[in-house]
């Protein structure tokens, strides 16, 4: 069972950047594919993007593409997500995902366990 724990979510102005970070345990990490997702207020939950098992593949949503980073740290078991040029559209529950020996799936229905999410709140 591989537990996840994101940090790092926040309040900041249009333009300005966050890191979040998502924290696993109780598992071999470096053998999981790593997911961010969110989820605004009334809306679906949305991919945002994703990076391989191996970590030499990496797949951003169009929307955040440009501006959103992500990458890991198998030595710290976390996966990071850097957050420039922030928008208010950007606001939203950020979850990270594990997705087992996965390729960096844009589909939430392909990961197997899920952190409790960090409130990213970007204000205009």
């Amino acid at each position: 069972q591989l537990q996840l724990v994101e940090s790092g979510g926040g309040l900041v102005q249009a333009g300005g950047s966050l890191r979040l970070a998502c924290a696993a345990s109780g598992h071999t990490f470096s053998i999981y594919a790593m997911g961010w997702f969110r989820q605004a207020p009334g809306k679906e939950r949305e991919f945002v993007v994703a990076i391989s098992w191996t970590g030499d593949r990496t797949y951003y949503a169009d929307s955040v593409k440009g501006r959103f980073t992500i990458s890991r740290d198998n030595a710290q078991n976390t996966v990071y997500l850097q957050m420039n040029s922030l928008k208010p559209e950007d606001t939203a529950i950020y979850y990270c995902a594990a997705d087992l020996w996965g390729g960096g799936s844009s589909d939430w229905r392909d990961y197997d366990y899920w952190g409790q999410g960090t409130q990213v709140t970007v204000s205009s």
